[in-house]
């Protein structure tokens, strides 16, 4: 689930976040089943310096997200880059905890550890996403929506989600609408 460059997954694996067993709180089994189908990034803040290198250049991306047999997450994100649509493919593991996964990036060797903090699976996600790599570590937070647009309310949760993980203003992004590379992705 991301819209970057690098293939990275938005999400956030510390311990004591609300919503940590939301998936087993709702009953569910095989990881999260219910967060397949496709997503609008509508939000998304991180320390890490891609980010902020970047942060000018980003707009809403789509993401599809299906299962595996073993219930594993295909994750597919399709984000505008220059003038061209670009595509990633993901695969990301389900760990013991319910609503948290794993993925290491082929590309940068990094390590995602992955939590559901909220969703209702029909309006909106919130992921976030402790990222480590050989140069230190980093945090990602998304907020996902079924439509293009969500309501202030949940722009508020996911700033105030950002801020209390220790994310500055600067650091936290609503990302601009589009249509490029949206028909791309279905």
């Amino acid at each position: 689930m991301g819209c970057q460059e690098r293939g990275t997954w938005p999400g956030l694996g510390l311990v004591g976040l609300r919503g940590e067993t939301v998936c087993a709180q709702l009953g569910l089994s095989g990881g999260c089943v219910q967060l397949t189908g496709r997503w609008y990034s509508i939000g998304m803040a991180s320390n890490s310096n891609w980010f902020k290198e970047k942060r000018h250049l980003m707009k809403m991306c789509t993401t599809i997200i299906s299962t595996t047999a073993e219930g594993n997450l295909e994750v597919t994100s399709t984000y505008p880059k220059g003038d061209q649509c670009v595509t990633r493919n993901s695969l990301y593991t389900t760990t013991e905890q319910p609503g948290r996964f794993s993925y290491t990036s082929p590309r940068w060797g990094s390590k995602h550890n992955i939590h559901v903090v909220d969703t209702n699976y029909k309006e909106y996600a919130l992921v976030a996403t402790q990222i480590s790599k050989s140069t230190g570590s980093s945090i990602m937070v998304l907020l996902y929506s079924r439509t293009k647009e969500l309501s202030p309310e949940r722009l508020e949760m996911f700033t105030q989600f950002s801020r209390e993980q220790g994310l500055t203003d600067d650091e936290i992004l609503i990302l601009p609408q589009t249509d490029k590379c949206m028909a791309d992705a279905a």
